[in-house]
């Protein structure tokens, strides 16, 4: 399945929902937002959101620093 995520096209396999996503980047243990096609996807909705061929995702990852 292709994917736009955070403006690069990248191609899929095996990813079912937003879950599957986040851990395929090795984000889960970090704050992240979700944005897809401009709506921002709780993270109580991460496991039931679907992905679909063509949709445009936004992983964005809060970086510590001083």
């Amino acid at each position: 399945m292709k994917l736009k995520v955070n403006g690069e096209e990248q191609q899929f396999s095996e990813l079912k929902n937003v879950t599957d996503l986040v851990s395929h980047f090795k984000l889960e243990n970090k704050l992240v937002v979700v944005e897809i096609d401009g709506e921002v996807i709780d993270r109580n909705e991460w496991q039931h959101t679907r992905l679909q061929e063509g949709m445009s995702i936004e992983l964005v990852h809060f970086v510590g620093g001083g």
